[in-house]
């Protein structure tokens, strides 16, 4: 059966955020949802280290709640990872203006991030939290004040997310009314290159892609050159470009084709499992 919620990667992606599905995510829930009355924000309190590791929990569950525990999940990268289209235990008990039915009329966003004062949030993950808060608000016909945080859902057993709801609403409300202006994209072209040659375009898992040139990075990564952007190359992309102190959005747009031009190096090791590493929509 295929969930209500089955428009959450196309707002998104219309958002200019980027967007990776989690297999059989459209059939995923505790049942089918009701009308959108907001989002509640979440962290997750996992670990600090890498960019989803929360991922497969969310998806499954944990040992005192059934999964999935949140419809999206929020990477450090500023990803969002679309679990289900369906109903989530994500809310619980609670009440944010008068809605006590948070698991059924609330989109849950778990966020990556492990809730203690040395896991700062990264720039990037907390412009796409606000950024897709404000495109599913928009979507439902809500302005910010049908953002919550889990801890004012759920004031008496929740401290999640560690952010200043009031200052994130006022981020919403800006974005919704277009007084925050959107961050430039990605281009889908690079600049033309020296000597008048034409410029490279942009490659990401999910699009249609040059083989010629998936299979040119592949091998400068250390990976078979089989001319297929999939979960392993979009992995040892991310790892690369965080070995050079990039974005590790795992898109090979300008900046990352201006490194891998760069000096010969070792190919990076993934630094996440394969399992994480999912189909962009």
């Amino acid at each position: 059966m295929t969930f209500s919620l089955v428009w959450l990667p196309d707002v998104l992606l219309h958002a200019g955020l980027k967007v990776a599905v989690v297999p059989g995510w459209e059939s995923r829930g505790r049942g089918d949802v009701g009308r959108t009355l907001g989002v509640l924000c979440h962290h997750t309190a996992g670990p600090k280290q890498g960019n989803m590791p929360s991922l497969d929990t969310l998806i499954h569950g944990r040992p005192d709640l059934n999964g999935p525990l949140a419809q999206l999940a929020l990477g450090r990268d500023g990803t969002y990872y679309v679990i289900a289209a369906g109903l989530c235990n994500h809310a619980g008990e609670g009440n944010w203006r008068g809605i006590i039915t948070g698991n059924r009329n609330f989109i849950g966003i778990e966020a990556e991030n492990s809730g203690t004062p040395d896991d700062p949030w990264p720039t990037v993950q907390l412009t796409a939290y606000q950024r897709g808060v404000a495109a599913i608000l928009a979507h439902a016909g809500l302005d910010a004040q049908g953002c919550a945080g889990h801890k004012e859902f759920a004031r008496a057993r929740k401290i999640d997310p560690t952010l200043d709801m009031n200052a994130f609403r006022e981020s919403v409300s800006a974005i919704l009314t277009g007084k925050l202006a959107a961050p430039a994209l990605i281009p889908a072209v690079e600049p033309t290159r020296p000597g008048g040659t034409a410029g490279r375009p942009t490659l990401r898992r999910g699009a249609e892609n040059d083989p010629t040139l998936v299979r040119d990075i592949q091998q400068q990564l250390g990976l078979a050159p089989d001319g297929i952007f999939g979960g392993l190359t979009e992995a040892r992309i991310r790892a690369f470009q965080r070995q050079q102190q990039m974005v590790p959005d795992g898109i090979v747009g300008p900046k990352t084709w201006a490194a891998l031009d760069g000096p010969p190096r070792p190919p990076p090791p993934p630094t996440e499992p394969a399992s994480a590493e999912l189909v962009n929509a």
